[in-house]
């Protein structure tokens, strides 16, 4: 699946919005043994309730809210 590079900033700005009322927090950092891909989780605090979401970061630099593809073999 082709992605465009957006930063993780920008990512979570896209799908969470940015306010200094209820500023994103990066919770939870993962890291691959490779150190080129893996994940955080982000939690923003909503008037509903708590909303937390995982950013994934593949093999090739850029920030998805998917993982990246398992290798075989």
């Amino acid at each position: 699946m082709q992605t465009a590079k957006i930063s993780l900033r920008g990512l979570i700005d896209k799908w969470l919005g940015s306010s200094r009322a209820a500023p994103a927090r990066i919770t939870r950092v993962r890291s691959s043994r490779a150190g080129r891909s893996g994940c955080v989780r982000v939690d923003v605090a909503r008037p509903s309730g708590q909303l937390s979401m995982f950013f994934f970061r593949h093999d090739d630099g850029c920030w998805c809210v998917f993982p990246p593809a398992l290798r075989m073999g």
